[in-house]
């Protein structure tokens, strides 16, 4: 029907890269093309050269997937995760800006330059500061890997592309998923489900499956229009003019096509065979394409004379209005910025805020004027973020005097059920359970589950993986078995137990719960199995299925936790002082024994804190981590009447987070080797994600000071000083919190030679520490001799080797009646005397 323009020299096509997926990218200058495909090469061109391209082969990556390019740079992604950044000039290879444990399968670049969007075979969408890759988000909403992502023209908009044929789009003020727009296609296939934004930002082109292309707008994400009769074959390219008139597309029935923007209208087709990719230069009358054969074409003079003219026009509206593109209202021309700033309002008001408001900030055009005061009746300025009018202007709901009398009771708020260890949904998947054994994670296949088990010691449990009818929704690992439970609506809750090794052939035992009774929490010990249900009963298994004990819990059941012969158990107690909230309780025994250490004591959580994860530490200690990421410990459990939670760690005072520097959360794994073990969570993410994330430890650090900060009247020296004392102050009353733990569990158990050896290097350790302080209180001068009297009395000195120590300290400082006070208690206590005694 059309035929190749006569004014135009068909390109020749240049052999670049082996066959395959090959990709390609202008600089935003229009000064170079960089192409990346599925051999290790990169290739730099210079336009207007027909010199051979700069050739980058680091050797170290495969399988170019993606690419995106700034003047200074160029971003690729690889098959095997890899996202490396290179320098446009020089083509050496930078910075690696981002890992994913699967595939990569597109990247994007901010117009601006400052962002990187990843799409992988992973259930998320990578964001990344390229300056600063610290400041990484995440979009979470699809079910499957992405196959595309694209920025919109502003870098408000992001569409993600997945391969289960739906399409998201997120950005500020606005975010939408829409189904049936793209098609179900898999990664690798060379049909293309992009989302491809027109230049003005208020619409976006996709292929459909009839082989037609689709126009949205995003002011009412609806198709507005339609360029259809193109292709015969799927579309696997689109790409707008930069000013938006024109508009080309390729497909696999070996057609690319020229359309007219504003009337959907074909201009021109031209016969070339498997084009896969599609890039308009950014001022010139040129169309870029690569084929699967590794080729690359650089089309001159694409646009014939006879429309060249639609490229010399100023940036055109997208086809999503009525009538001529140059839209006149009441003898008013509306600009292209209005009607681009009127389509993201409508968008704003139809969508919801999300999370990319964070990362991208506000342009100006949406800060000011977001909704505006059509009328003039002055109610912009009581409007909220939503454009909504907030409820201000009613009276409050416990009413004033002579207003309203309050009645009725206010019902308080229970604490939720917690499985520790476990997630919620993520798309398709959840993690089960996620401790310092391994991870146990399901996958939702719609009529059944599939449960993946693994380890990270592999040479002690190999991994293993089976399909799952009962749709496992709890489950706890330990180094002995695996632990799970369902609670279907159906039909009795299941508890299946698997050993990781026995000695007879098989040792996996299920049981059914009664009819209408569900589990709330699990917990796996060496000794025991434990449920407590929605019938707040505790119940008791031995780990070959025996039961061994049940009872009702005194308080509705939130959750448990296990140690050897230890079980404790959470529920909901009675309101707290907040009157708004109830308080939680815990119990613990010692089931062989059936010894109750603590009866329904209180769970010590501020008002309005939420318990987010309880467990035993390695040496049995009951560890709690609340929403404020505060870790506490139970001090003196064994004891009744005499448990108190002390905190170990407040991670909202850890010096990485000082200043503001990162902005991250803490998921709490475990406590073990005196650490805690966590999952660092960045920006707003609240669960772990996938794939397994990798497990951080951070010392624990009782809260005894907040960050130090030089005053400005204080010398150097001084705060350095300051700062010392800070320091040994927290060492040695964290010293003394772990020797109380070490301590009580030797007077419970028979203790071995080198635990009681174990005990004693505690004590030299705080010891130690108190010299240190002495030494800090001597430097001060003469004055300070009462305290540094005061922590001499601290010292757990066994034979006089560290009272000798302190009187050498005070001497060596010339603090000479320190030193002589020193020395009247050494007597003392070699006379079995307290400190206070007077000697004869």
């Amino acid at each position: 029907m059309f035929s190749m323009s006569s004014d135009a020299i068909r390109p020749r096509g240049r052999p670049a890269h082996t066959p395959g997926t090959t990709t390609l990218a202008y600089t935003p200058d229009g000064k170079r093309i960089i192409t990346a495909g599925s051999n290790s090469a990169i290739r730099i061109y210079t336009v207007d050269q027909d010199g051979e391209p700069k050739t980058v082969d680091e050797g170290l990556l495969d399988g170019y997937v993606g690419i995106g390019a700034t003047n200074d740079s160029f971003i690729v992604g690889t098959e095997d995760g890899q996202v490396w950044q290179f320098n446009t000039l020089s083509g050496k290879i930078g910075t690696q800006l981002v890992r994913c444990a699967l595939p990569v399968r597109d990247v994007a670049v901010s117009r601006d330059g400052q962002w990187l969007a990843v799409a992988s075979d992973e259930l998320t969408v990578k964001l990344v500061k390229i300056e600063n890759q610290i400041e990484t988000k995440y979009l979470r909403d699809q079910l499957t890997g992405a196959k595309h992502v694209t920025f919109d023209p502003k870098g408000r908009f992001v569409a993600v592309s997945a391969i289960d044929g739906f399409l998201s789009v997120r950005g500020t003020g606005a975010g939408k998923k829409l189904d049936g727009v793209i098609r179900k296609l898999e990664p690798d296939a060379e049909a293309t489900s992009r989302a491809v934004w027109h230049p003005d930002g208020t619409a976006f082109a996709v292929a459909e499956a009839t082989r037609d292309i689709a126009v949205y707008s995003i002011s009412n994400w609806k198709k507005e229009k339609s360029f259809t009769g193109g292709h015969t074959g799927d579309i696997t390219a689109l790409s707008w003019a930069p000013n938006g008139t024109l508009l080309a597309s390729a497909g696999a029935d070996g057609q690319i096509v020229l359309w007219e923007t504003r009337t959907q209208s074909i201009l021109h087709r031209f016969d070339f065979g498997n084009v896969i990719n599609l890039a308009w230069h950014p001022t010139n009358n040129s169309l870029s394409f690569t084929t699967s054969d590794g080729e690359l074409f650089i089309y001159d003079k694409f646009v014939p004379k006879d429309h060249e003219a639609q490229l010399q026009k100023s940036l055109q509206a997208a086809p999503i209005y009525p009538g001529p593109l140059n839209d006149i209202s009441n003898n008013v021309q509306q600009t292209l910025a209005d009607r681009s700033r009127d389509a993201i309002k409508r968008a704003a008001r139809r969508g919801s805020p999300d999370e990319l408001d964070d990362i991208l900030g506000d342009d100006e055009e949406m800060e000011d004027n977001f909704v505006e005061d059509d009328d003039g009746a002055g109610y912009v300025e009581d409007l909220n973020e939503y454009g909504k009018r907030p409820n201000g202007h009613l009276d409050d709901l416990d009413g004033s005097d002579g207003k309203r009398i309050f009645s009725g009771a206010v019902q308080p708020k229970s604490h939720p059920p917690i499985q520790p260890g476990s997630t919620p949904w993520a798309g398709s998947r959840r993690y089960l359970c996620l401790n310092l054994t391994g991870a146990v994670w399901t996958v939702d296949q719609e009529t059944h589950h599939t449960v993946t088990v693994e380890f990270y010691d592999r040479e002690l449990h190999r991994d293993f993986h089976f399909t799952d009818p009962y749709q496992y929704d709890k489950a706890c690992l330990n180094e002995n078995g695996t632990l799970f439970s369902n609670s279907p609506s159906d039909g009795p809750a299941t508890i299946f137990y698997r050993p990781h090794e026995t000695w007879t052939t098989r040792a996996d035992w299920r049981t059914q719960l009664p009819e209408g009774e569900g589990v709330r929490a699990l917990a796996l010990s060496a000794s025991y199995i434990v449920a407590v249900t929605t019938k707040d009963y505790v119940r008791v298994y031995t780990l070959f299925g025996t039961p061994y004990r049940v009872y009702r819990q005194k308080s509705q059941a939130v959750t448990c936790a296990a140690w050897r012969d230890y079980i404790m158990t959470i529920g909901n107690g009675p309101v707290g002082s907040d009157g708004r909230h109830t308080s939680l309780r815990y119990t613990i025994e010692n089931v062989k024994r059936d010894e109750i250490c603590q009866n329904e004591d209180v769970v010590a959580l501020p008002s309005e804190t939420r318990l987010q994860s309880v467990f035993f530490s390695d040496h049995g200690d009951p560890c709690i981590y609340d929403t404020t990421g505060v870790l506490l410990v139970l001090q003196h459990w064994r004891t009744p009447g005499q448990a108190r939670w002390v905190p170990l760690l407040d991670t909202k005072q850890l010096a990485r987070l000082a200043g503001g520097r990162k902005e991250e959360t803490y998921w709490p794994v475990a406590v073990a080797e005196d650490k805690f073990h966590c999952i660092i969570l960045k920006g707003g993410d609240k669960n772990p994600y996938f794939p397994r994330p990798l497990l951080s430890e951070f010392d624990f650090q009782v809260p005894i000071s907040s960050h130090a900060v030089r005053d400005s009247n204080e010398s150097e020296e001084a705060a350095s000083e300051r700062n010392a004392s800070v320091k040994f102050e927290e060492a040695f009353v964290r010293g003394n919190v772990l020797l109380s733990l070490f301590r009580d569990l030797l007077e419970s158990t028979n203790a071995t030679a080198s635990q009681r050896t174990e005990m004693a290097r505690k004590e030299v350790e705080i010891d130690k520490t108190l010299l240190q302080m002495l030494a800090i209180e001597c430097r001060e001068g003469e004055e300070r001799g009462m305290k540094a009297l005061e922590l001499v009395t601290m010292l757990n000195d066994r034979n006089g080797k560290m009272l000798e120590a302190a009187a050498k300290v005070a001497q060596r400082y010339e603090r000479g009646v320190l030193e002589d006070k020193i020395r009247e208690i050494a007597e003392r206590r070699v006379m079995g005397m307290d400190d206070d005694d007077e000697l004869a």
